[in-house]
């Protein structure tokens, strides 16, 4: 069994993903705030690399499957800043989704972990949607 420590960097990391996702959220919801969107896109950013490093951060961005996935993130950032938010989030969505599409299946299994809402995603017809990737599960 591997251990996972929770040390005060990985804790504030998590925290600023977490306000970096929250931001994001708004910035979509007040019609595309060029402002809440970059402030959400930089704590997401400087949140993941407290959570698993400068250096595995840096790893992840430039691996060659992951280039497609951090040149669209990254455009799509600009875009933000630069004041055309909608092109921005579209870029940044198809980023997110070649960038993390790895680790969706992670994501599952612990989804039908959690007390209350892993009920919901141990239905049938949703669970096979999850078993369908279960097989590529990615150790993170």
């Amino acid at each position: 069994m591997v251990s996972f420590e929770m040390n005060d960097r990985k804790k504030i990391g998590l925290g600023l993903t977490g306000f970096g996702v929250f931001f994001s959220f708004l910035g979509i919801i007040f019609f595309f705030d060029k402002g809440l969107l970059a402030m959400g896109n930089i704590l997401f950013v400087s949140g993941l690399s407290l959570t698993i490093g400068l250096k595995s951060t840096m790893q992840f961005f430039m691996k060659r499957q992951n280039f497609k996935g951090t040149i669209s993130f990254g455009s799509g950032f600009f875009f933000v800043v630069i004041g055309w938010p909608i092109i921005g989030m579209i870029l940044e969505s198809y980023g997110f989704i070649v960038l993390f599409s790895g680790f969706w299946p992670t994501l599952a299994v612990f989804l039908q972990k959690i007390p209350i809402l892993g009920w919901v995603f141990q239905q049938p017809y949703i669970r096979s949607l999850f078993d369908r990737y279960r097989g590529k599960r990615v150790p993170v």
